[in-house]
């Protein structure tokens, strides 16, 4: 039979009622143990062997959903099973196989600890979501060396056949000839030609959900080249695309009653003498001319051409996930993208489903008082806005101008980087909204 190590949950204050022997309740307390976050303490058996782990769960209002991803990450390689008041069984387990994440492409991680699933616990849709996650996660954390468009579209190829489904690519000046100009425009500096990766899924009389995903491997800015310090992370701009396949995956594997298309436009922003420049005009696949305030603000242009093809086929819902802008991140700091919504009822639910699970989300506006600060004296529209004002917002209003006004549309603007580790998210690329979205996709179209 297999020896599984128990690890005791115990609620802040709660040592006294956490169904230990009398022996290690003076051990906890001998060594200051009392329940608090995140605190972990080995129990010695008479031999003086580990008989157990207390791990402390902390207080119940300020608990996070993923605490036992703490316990995860510090506990050495073994079976482990729970025991102990420690809440929904699904949502403990999942933080612990989400907080024993480990990126080893590169070099030998520590062996991850494996846990027994406790009763009551939903074992697929656990295997599902933590499958989910790890997608989004791995991507970010490959550098562009190994994840440039030619290897990225390469992972989304062998990812589609997974699924048994096939995908569409529209590479290099293809992109011109069928009118996704900016998409060009962004990419055609790298030596890895700029594309649109194209698939769908499920049955065709299915809501027709669309996902799009910012696809830049390496961001140097272009021609308004970052400073060194900013570009440190940017293989992490592809964050968008990483998180909408990891939700793909999520509906495609749970069921989910929707005919489902993903796109992903893929580029580097690199520099070469055919960048394009700050003060270009670029015409759009929406037919609008877009005058280019700053290269280094490619995200949007690429996406505008994508959201345009989206709404093309006037689908019931169509979300963009990307990492954006900086100022989303002066606003709510890394830990929480904001989602600007037209349906702000459908978006409450995300929000709301994203803080029960700790994938949490806020709701900002579309404030329609800003959009004057994108006008251009040259072309319809300037992709970016003068000034330090509402960076994220005027970002939004960009992008919305790409969509028609009947359609649901929900924008994300995401991290997708965890800058220190916390309950279920280790350090390094992350997920962000799969689990909100997918909570409440599902609740809104069932399986």
């Amino acid at each position: 039979m297999l020896k599984t190590v128990p690890i005791y949950c115990v609620n802040e204050n709660g040592v006294d009622a956490a169904g230990i022997e009398e022996a290690h309740k003076a051990w906890a307390k001998s060594n200051g143990f009392a329940g608090q976050s995140g605190k972990l303490l080995a129990l010695p058996d008479e031999a003086g062997q580990v008989a157990g782990y207390l791990f402390g769960l902390g207080s119940a209002p300020d608990r996070s959903a993923l605490v036992l991803g703490l316990a995860a990450a510090a506990l050495p390689a073994g079976t482990y099973r729970l025991a102990g008041d420690y809440g929904d069984p699904t949502l403990a387990a999942l933080g612990f196989r989400l907080g024993a994440y480990g990126f080893d492409r590169y070099t030998k991680s520590k062996e991850c600890p494996t846990l027994q699933l406790p009763d009551g616990a939903d074992s697929s849709e656990i295997e599902n979501l933590v499958a989910s996650t790890f997608i989004a996660r791995d991507l970010v954390n490959i550098p562009a060396n190994d994840l440039g468009p030619d290897a990225f579209e390469a992972w989304i190829v062998d990812f589609a056949k997974k699924h048994g489904i096939e995908i569409k690519t529209i590479r290099g000046d293809e992109l011109l000839a069928q009118n996704f100009p900016m998409v060009h425009a962004v990419g055609r500096a790298s030596d890895q030609a700029p594309r649109l990766v194209d698939f769908a899924w499920g049955d065709a009389g299915h809501p027709k959900i669309t996902l799009v995903g910012k696809g830049v491997t390496f961001d140097t800015g272009g021609l308004n080249i970052k400073p060194g310090s900013s570009m440190a992370l940017m293989k992490k701009d592809m964050g968008g695309a990483a998180n909408v396949l990891g939700l793909a995956n999520a509906i495609m594997t749970a069921g989910l009653k929707v005919r489902l298309r993903v796109l992903i436009p893929v580029v580097e922003n690199s520099i070469s003498g055919n960048a394009f420049r700050p003060g270009d005009v670029l015409a759009s696949r929406k037919g609008l001319s877009v005058e280019i305030g700053n290269t280094d603000a490619e995200g949007r242009l690429i996406l505008a051409d994508a959201l345009a093809l989206a709404d093309e086929e006037s689908p019931d819902l169509i979300i963009d996930m990307a990492t954006l802008t900086g100022a989303a991140r002066v606003a709510l700091g890394p830990d929480l993208p904001p989602v600007y919504a037209r349906n702000e009822s459908f978006a409450k639910t995300v929000v709301d489903h994203g803080m029960t699970v700790d994938d949490p989300l806020w709701l900002m506006p579309l404030w329609g008082g800003y959009d004057k600060l994108l006008t251009s004296k040259i072309a319809d529209v300037n992709h970016i806005s003068t000034g330090g004002f509402a960076g994220s917002i005027t970002a939004a209003l960009f992008l919305n101008r790409f969509v028609k006004p009947e359609t649901e549309w929900m924008h994300l603007d995401i991290f997708a980087w965890a800058p220190e580790a916390r309950p279920g998210r280790p350090f390094g690329g992350t997920d962000q909204a799969i689990r909100a979205l997918y909570g409440a996709l599902k609740a809104r179209y069932g399986q």
